[in-house]
């Protein structure tokens, strides 16, 4: 062999181990290319459930924002209904009462307009009587009673005492002796207490 033949084996000896590391520089940077991929693509596949999750989460709080923004504008609307029904209650509440004795006035003044067609005093009495008793059977209807006073012990849940009367012996004291304004309840109530004398 020549000196020549030799020196290019020598080369290309040289040249093979060149070569050697860096196909292996090349076969490591791949696979470390490769399992970068893995690695991605395990982190993705770990994401996708995360990213479902925050938007069941968001969907779920979108969802109750909703119902509580509807929640408090049906509430608003019951306020200004409920406040607007009071008001009316409030002006229209008398307003079945004052139908009901409209009659009684009706009453009243045809009796005041035909008092000096009457004949005697007694008609006139009669007729007034007839109002009357028209009157205190309309608030009988409505659930108004009189406080019964005659010859009862007086009770300070129902009566007031405007005077005290001495002299009337031990089995009158305590009872009411005359009543000067009659009381009245509504619904068992007292809206009135009965002006009372009282023996003493």
């Amino acid at each position: 062999m020549s000196k020549e033949e030799k020196e290019i084996k020598v080369e290309d000896a040289n040249l093979k181990q060149e070569e050697q590391p860096q196909t292996t520089e090349a076969n490591n940077e791949a696979a470390s290319q490769e399992d970068t991929a893995d690695n991605m693509q395990q982190e993705e596949t770990a994401a996708e459930p995360a990213q479902t999750e925050l938007e069941k989460a968001q969907a779920e709080i979108a969802a109750l924002k909703d119902s509580y923004l509807r929640t408090m504008a049906e509430f608003e609307n019951y306020k200004k209904r409920t406040l607007k029904e009071k008001t009316e209650l409030i002006l229209n509440g008398g307003e079945k009462t004052i139908t009901a004795i409209l009659p009684v006035l009706d009453d009243m003044e045809r009796a005041i307009s035909n008092a000096d067609k009457a004949e005697s005093l007694a008609q006139l009495e009669e007729g007034w009587e007839l109002i009357c008793k028209k009157l205190h059977k309309i608030l009988e209807g409505m659930g108004v009673k009189q406080i019964d006073t005659h010859d009862a012990d007086f009770d300070v849940d129902f009566h007031e005492a405007v005077a005290m009367v001495p002299g009337m012996g031990d089995d009158k004291k305590g009872k009411i002796i005359d009543c000067v304004q009659t009381g009245y309840l509504l619904n068992d109530k007292v809206i009135r207490h009965a002006k009372v004398a009282v023996g003493q």
